[in-house]
Order: C-alpha cells, then sequence, then structure tokens
C-alpha cells in the first residue's frame, strides 16, 4: 500500500512539473517571439518555393539591375537574377550551415565538456587548456585561411569548415556545469547503488545538462551563420548554391550600396537581423529556464 502511494505521489509530482515547464514555455514571451521569427523566415521559404521557380536564381533569368515591380517584386541583380527568388532558396542553405556547424561543435563539446568536468585531474586540465586555446585564436582568419586553401563549394563543406572553431565554448560552458553537478548528493548516492561513471554521466548529470546543452546549440548556430557570411563575403564558400551569404556578396562586388540598388542588399540584411534576433531570444529563454535566478515570473 505504502509502496503504491508513494509510486502514485511521485508520478503526480512529475506530472504537476511538466506541465509547470508547459505553462512556462508558453508564457514565456521571449521564446514565442524568437520561434515566430525564425519559424515566419522557414515558412516564407517553404511556401515561396511552391510559387517561385528555381530557374529565377540563374544568372541572365531576367533584366539586369532593376528595382521591385510588379514584374520583380524584390528586384532583380547585376546579372539578372531575381531577388525573391535568391531570398527563397537561400534561407535553407544559410540555415543548414549554422545547423550543421552548430550541432557538431554542440556534440563535440558537450562530450569534452562531460569528460573534462566528471573526469577532473589531468584530463580536465589537458581538455581545458585545449579549449582555452582555440578561444583565444582569431577563428576567423584561420577558418579564412583554410577555406582559401581547400576552395569549398558545398554547403556541408563550410559548416564542417566552421564547426571546426565551434566546440570550444560549449566545451568551457558544459565542464563548467559537470563540475558543479558532480558535487551534488546524487552523484555520490549514485556509485553506492553500484552504477558505473558512464551510467552516472548518461542518467544523472546528461538530463540536467540538457537546458544548458539547448541553449548553447542555438547560441552556436547562429555563430556559425555569423561566421559562413563572413567566409562568403570574402568570395570563399559556396557561390552558386542560393544563400543569404553569396547574396550579400555579389552585391558587396556590385557596389549595390554605392549605387543606390538597396533592394539587392537590403532583404538578405533584414532576413539576417530577423534571424539572430529569433535564435537569440530563444537562447535567452533557455538560459533563462535553466538558471533559475534569472527566470522571470510569467503571469
Amino acid at each position: 500500500m505504502t509502496t503504491t502511494w508513494t509510486s502514485g505521489t511521485a508520478r503526480a509530482v512529475e506530472t504537476g512539473r511538466f506541465w509547470d515547464s508547459v505553462r512556462y514555455w508558453l508564457g514565456n514571451w521571449k521564446l514565442t517571439t524568437g520561434l515566430a521569427l525564425v519559424l515566419s523566415l522557414i515558412l516564407f521559404s517553404a511556401i515561396g518555393s511552391f510559387f517561385v521557380d528555381f530557374e529565377k536564381t540563374k544568372v541572365g533569368w531576367g533584366d539586369f539591375s532593376k528595382p521591385p515591380s510588379a514584374e520583380y517584386p524584390l528586384g532583380t541583380d547585376n546579372v539578372g537574377r531575381d531577388i525573391l527568388a535568391l531570398m527563397v532558396y537561400g534561407i535553407p542553405p544559410s540555415l543548414e550551415i549554422g545547423l550543421i556547424a552548430g550541432g557538431l561543435g554542440t556534440i563535440v563539446g558537450t562530450i569534452l565538456g562531460l569528460t573534462a568536468g566528471y573526469s577532473g585531474g589531468r584530463t580536465d586540465t589537458v581538455i581545458r587548456t585545449i579549449a582555452d586555446i582555440m578561444l583565444t585564436i582569431p577563428a576567423l582568419m584561420i577558418l579564412v585561411v583554410l577555406a582559401s586553401y581547400l576552395r569549398t563549394t558545398t554547403i556541408e563543406m563550410t559548416a564542417v569548415i566552421v564547426a571546426l572553431f565551434a566546440w570550444a565554448g560549449p566545451t568551457r560552458s558544459i565542464r563548467a556545469q559537470t563540475l558543479s553537478l558532480r558535487e551534488r548528493a546524487f552523484v555520490p548516492l549514485a556509485k553506492l547503488s553500484g552504477l558505473g561513471d558512464f551510467e552516472i554521466i548518461l542518467k544523472q548529470i546528461l538530463p540536467n545538462l540538457l537546458p544548458y546543452i539547448m541553449a548553447g546549440f542555438v547560441g552556436s548556430v547562429s555563430g556559425g551563420i555569423l561566421v559562413s557570411v563572413g567566409i562568403q563575403l570574402l568570395g570563399l564558400g559556396p557561390l552558386f548554391t542560393p544563400n543569404l551569404g553569396m547574396i550579400l556578396q555579389y552585391a558587396f562586388d556590385g557596389a549595390a550600396l554605392f549605387r543606390g540598388m538597396w533592394w539587392w542588399w537590403g532583404p538578405p540584411t533584414i532576413t539576417l537581423i530577423v534571424l539572430f534576433i529569433g535564435l537569440f531570444l530563444i537562447s535567452v529563454a533557455l538560459d533563462e529556464f535553466a538558471n533559475p535566478r534569472l527566470r522571470e515570473r510569467v503571469a
């Protein structure tokens, strides 16, 4: 009877916590606003692909350097490509770069951070030192040299290059949280119950780190997109696959700003701003959820 009552009470407590979390997420304006901004860009691209022909992204498709009109809603660039088509088909590859780079960086950073924080000793010193060195290196300069050497032409290769420096930040963050969790009472209790180190990390520590990992992932996605745009502005990214960085790179080379062709550089710039604001708000909301001291009361 006591066991049944205890298990029922535990389930009720867990259910209550779940619905408290749901209410918190639904009432957090940062999360809802951030998701709305990011999803609006995804929907714009997804729906637009049904109405805008990919052929319009090719050189010589339309008239050159035309301002927005009924025929060209967002105008054309100096080689006749439709800016609306470039935007519709350019958003997904830019997001893909961020997701791949952020995902790889977060996975590697989580593994190294957990290993360093839980193991301690020489292992912690080596991983922490390497991560600190990577954080002090001017990553963009190294990535530019590497990209120019490899002459990358694909979205995937660009994402992998960006990911080479995307793991150091998550490693530091996850390591710090793991060091804190390692001192909690549930770790010695888990050892007394017979759990091994790997099981403790997987079942006890990792679940408590998920909000931090997700916040770090969103930040890494944003950073990956920003770095990839920087590489592409120098003409070292995938120049034949429509993406936001490519549009800005061609606008830069075509002196669009000095020629008054605002419709060429304006849409991708606004899109990147909206995307970064959305990802930032999502990251802040996740950080607040992970840190109760930062969490706001939601009516």
